[in-house]
């Protein structure tokens, strides 16, 4: 595998890249029913879309309360009207399992002179919980919330910010990694040297972007950087 040079950093994008996302439900899963996975999907897919729609319609709101409402919406289409099954969901939430390589790879680049990162639309006290549950809280050198932006990605504002937080002057010294595909590609639009994940099999999207990697797991990423 060819290994990338001049990278001072290295950026994370956080649920579905480090977080498992579905792990709420699927811990639950026998509570919730045969709707389980139309659960899981149905909360992530209204998750994104609200911060989509409301950073169009200029009406932010934190990530925290993006996840409650998505849960609601979700759980009111498949009628799961349980209120202690939706307080279990989102306590679950708050301290998400990170996946399997995720712990693997960030302890390898902590053997790299590049900097470690978050970049995410989770709120920072999210952030904060769940870097300390997955292990990697102390082998990172910032974790970067939208929240200090306003505004959710893919605005480019919030790529900018991350050349702002780490003092770097070149978006090219930064590698973004996301297994989002519409958050890698608007991380390589903005210039940003881009690696996508493919946890779930999915096309790039139709949108401006081109990731200048594709690995199907975070334990093949430190090979990019340590030849």
């Amino acid at each position: 595998m060819m290994t990338i040079a001049g990278i001072e950093a290295c950026v994370f994008d956080a649920y579905g890249t480090l977080f498992d996302v579905h792990a709420p439900v699927a811990r639950l899963a026998e509570r919730v029913g045969p709707s389980s996975t139309e659960l899981s999907k149905l909360w992530r897919q209204k998750q994104l879309e609200y911060t989509w729609l409301r950073s169009l319609m200029r009406e932010h709101a934190d990530f925290l309360q993006v996840t409650r409402d998505a849960l609601d919406y979700a759980m009111g289409v498949l009628g799961l009207h349980d209120g202690s099954l939706r307080q279990e969901l989102l306590s679950l939430y708050s301290r998400l399992q990170a996946y399997p390589d995720a712990l693997f790879c960030i302890e390898a680049l902590v053997k790299t002179p590049v900097k470690l990162a978050i970049l995410s639309n989770g709120t920072p006290a999210m952030l904060a919980e769940a870097a300390t549950c997955a292990g990697i809280a102390a082998h990172l050198d910032e974790i970067i919330s939208v929240e200090e932006v306003g505004v959710f990605k893919p605005d480019p504002r919030v790529y900018a910010h991350v050349l702002h937080r780490l003092q770097i002057a070149k978006r090219s010294a930064i590698l973004f990694v996301s297994a989002n595909p519409w958050d890698a590609q608007a991380g390589a639009h903005f210039g940003f040297q881009t690696v996508r994940i493919d946890r779930f099999s999915l096309p790039n999207e139709n949108l401006p972007g081109d990731p200048a990697f594709l690995l199907r797991s975070l334990a093949d990423l430190p090979e990019l950087l340590v030849s």
